[in-house]
């Protein structure tokens, strides 16, 4: 398989990121919208890269999309995989402050298809 092409920069992602987590530890003020969206970006392309295919789809409205996991590819309309979920929870489960299942129990993760599940991708760190 080919790897994904960046658009992020790995090392602006990386503070990005690391931001983020300092932030969320602290329980200080959300970060500029900026920041979060390149924080966001930054670990679909991770988890694009770790886990590599086109069988999920990973949403983070309206920051970003990925596809990941190896598994047959789909080619026209809506994914058959596809999980959606908003910004903050999508951090923390890259960060590990939050587990797969924690995550689904929010009720704010849709998750739809018999491999919509990160639970073996997740943390990033």
């Amino acid at each position: 398989m080919l790897a994904i092409k960046r658009r992020i920069d790995p090392a602006e992602g990386s503070r990005a990121f690391s931001r983020w987590i300092e932030a969320a530890a602290s329980g200080t003020e959300a970060l500029p919208r900026p920041v979060l969206a390149m924080a966001v970006r930054y670990t679909l392309e991770e988890l694009a890269t770790r886990a590599e295919g086109n069988s999920v789809e990973v949403r983070v409205p309206p920051f970003g999309v990925t596809q990941c996991i190896p598994g047959p590819r789909h080619t026209r309309g809506t994914p058959p995989n596809v999980i959606e979920l908003p910004a903050e929870l999508w951090l923390a489960l890259a960060a590990g402050t939050l587990a797969w299942d924690a995550a689904l129990a929010t009720g704010r993760v849709t998750a739809s298809g018999l491999r919509a599940d990160l639970s073996d991708e997740l943390p990033l760190v």
